[in-house]
């Protein structure tokens, strides 16, 4: 099963609860698509054109797999020196 988007968050605007929410503000685009057992998300900065993706099971939940694909995202965009 794919997980939904959820309709209340406005589109392609996450403010997650990380460390100092370093992605707060800033325009991500994340893709779910689900490959047998698996689920792929991607996640894009459309600030810096950086591109992410992570896998994990089809049946964890969303905001797990959002998460750690947010978490990746940070952690790529830390080591280009495009946040602090």
């Amino acid at each position: 099963m794919i997980p939904q988007i959820d309709s209340n968050v406005p589109k392609n605007l996450y403010c997650v609860a990380m460390s100092k929410e370093l992605l707060c503000g800033r325009e991500i685009i994340l893709e779910f698509h689900q490959v047998g057992a698996f689920v792929k998300v991607s996640a894009m900065d459309v600030q810096s054109l950086t591109e992410i993706s992570v896998q994990g099971p089809a049946n964890a939940g969303e905001n797990i797999l959002k998460r750690n694909a947010l978490k990746r995202l940070e952690y790529v965009l830390r080591k280009k020196n495009l946040i602090s």
